[in-house]
């Protein structure tokens, strides 16, 4: 089988659904897996390990749904190497024009003798025997020597070559509990090609976990001593501290590829945010901000050295462009640390001339303004040039009043709210319905402010801890083609969340005073 593989090309095997759904604290759906690995499907897996058939009647069901809906990537079940194992997988898969069984067993001593309590030969045994039932469905066998990165070399060499003996055709070397360190796990790979005489007869696969923070660096070396199969999740997910990431091997591989003489992957890469995003709203597992690739600090700058070298070359601190990966472009965050090119820059992206303004004022101004908000945005910037004085600045023109409301339930009633807001000198009232209580409070709001905006996010987080710990609520509203952020901090997560919409209709009204000073003054 390996003959038919570009020798250049590193096989990319997903475990999302099955490794990486094990770190969740709920299973998934069927729709919801199979949603997922339509999206890898997309974005170029070439094998999709769609769950472990045997384990419950609802992942058999998801195994066979997916299996029967995949348009490229080879579908792929786990077995243990237990006869009736490798038949769930057959019975789930079948209907695939082509899929994989991928069967596994132990092999490390500790594994062996404590958890297994088998002798050696009773384990090369057993993977014989399920490696050829599994050939029995497909002649796509996969299999995995478990905790092959903490068994003897003598040992994993034999059972690599009775596996293959006994038709495996892709040979798994998983360090399992992430102990290995990249120059070790190298040698193991080293080995197995140096020592196991039937080797060029399967594709060597590696599956490394990120205890020790290892799992990409662990994998990377693989392939550059001949493993041909990374397995991996989208974000990194799986047990304990996770997978190897496959976002982070992929665009390492395509980054480095003349270092990795010429490695590639079919992967498309412009797919990986969007995928990214879709993984982590549907396992309900956020992506760390500084989570490489992915993390929403991934292209973000703050420092302005390093914002004044990205504005004159991005090269100097970005290895990769963000819309390489799916992204709109980086992010520059204003805090105290920014410089004047980066607040120059961000004028002229507003449209204002550099000699319309004092950029040491300017400047001087918005240091007083970062130091107290800590983050500014250019509407916070481009307030600055129209109010002389920081208070007028963040006068706010609606208030935040009396709020009343009525969650519902589940006896049929409605959710409802009441809500009276101070509008420049005026005190009004509003009252109305919603799918829930923040969409009833912010309909009130709404039509309060006359400010019809689109509601693009929305964040809730407690800041502080027990009973005495606020409500923080974030939100971002589009308005008019513009975002415009908000924040809200109460010990009522309701209050809260009328604050932070609030916050955001006072910016987009301040918006609104600047853009007619604006036009008067081109008069």
């Amino acid at each position: 089988m390996a003959q038919h593989y570009d020798p250049n090309k590193i096989i990319i095997f997903d475990t999302t659904l099955r490794d990486g759904e094990q770190a969740l604290p709920q299973s998934l759906s069927s729709q919801q897996k199979l949603q997922i690995a339509m999206a890898l499907d997309q974005l170029g897996v070439d094998v999709i390990e769609t769950g472990f058939p045997i384990s419950s009647e609802g992942d058999f069901q998801s195994v066979q749904l997916i299996s029967r809906n995949l348009k490229h990537a080879i579908p792929c079940g786990l077995a243990r190497c237990v006869p009736k194992d490798v038949d769930a997988c057959g019975n789930a898969l079948r209907d695939a024009k082509h899929f994989r069984i991928h069967t596994f067993i132990a092999t490390s001593d500790i594994h062996v003798q404590d958890k297994l309590k088998k002798s050696r030969d009773d384990i090369m045994a057993m993977a014989t025997a399920c490696i050829k039932q599994a050939r029995n469905y497909t002649d796509d066998v996969e299999f995995s020597c478990e905790d092959a990165g903490r068994t003897p070399i003598d040992y994993l060499c034999r059972m690599v070559e009775n596996a293959i003996n006994a038709g495996a055709t892709t040979i798994n070397i998983p360090d399992t509990v992430g102990y290995t360190l990249p120059e070790e796990f190298g040698d193991i790979i080293s080995n197995l090609f140096n020592r196991v005489p039937n080797i060029d007869k399967a594709i060597i696969s590696v599956h490394c976990h990120n205890d020790l923070g290892m799992a990409t660096a662990n994998s990377l070396t693989a392939i550059r001593h001949g493993a041909r199969q990374i397995e991996c999740c989208m974000n990194g997910l799986g047990e304990r501290a996770g997978n190897c990431s496959l976002e982070e091997v992929v665009m390492a591989i395509k980054l480095r590829e003349k270092f990795l003489k010429g490695l590639y992957t079919d992967i498309v890469a412009k797919n990986i945010a969007r995928t990214s995003t879709l993984v982590s709203k549907i396992c309900n597992e956020p992506v760390p901000p500084h989570k490489a690739i992915v993390g929403s600090n991934a292209f973000a700058h703050s420092s302005g050295i390093h914002q004044d070298g990205v504005l004159k070359n991005r090269e100097t601190y970005e290895i990769l462009t963000p819309e390489s990966v799916g992204f709109t472009g980086n992010t520059m965050h204003m805090t105290a640390r920014s410089g004047r090119h980066m607040i120059r820059a961000c004028l002229r992206n507003l449209g204002y001339s550099d000699d319309s303004y004092d950029l040491n004022d300017i400047y001087d101004r918005f240091l007083q303004l970062a130091d107290k908000k800590g983050q500014v945005f250019d509407y916070d910037l481009e307030a600055l040039l129209f109010f002389q004085k920081r208070d007028e600045a963040n006068e706010n023109y609606f208030k935040l009043d009396t709020i009343n409301v009525m969650s519902g339930g589940a006896h049929g009633a409605i959710p409802t709210a009441s809500v009276r807001l101070k509008v420049g000198k005026r005190t009004r009232t509003e009252s109305s319905i919603g799918n829930g209580p923040v969409d009833a409070v912010y309909n009130c709001i709404t039509r309060l402010t006359g400010i019809r905006c689109k509601l693009t996010s929305y964040t809730i987080k407690a800041n502080g801890a027990g009973m005495d710990a606020l409500g923080q609520v974030n939100v971002n509203v589009d308005y008019e083609g513009r975002i415009f952020h908000g924040m809200g901090l109460s010990t009522d997560v309701i209050e809260a969340s009328a604050l932070a919409l609030i916050d955001a209709c006072n910016i987009i009204e301040r918006a609104r005073l600047i853009e007619k000073k604006r036009e008067k003054q081109q008069a």
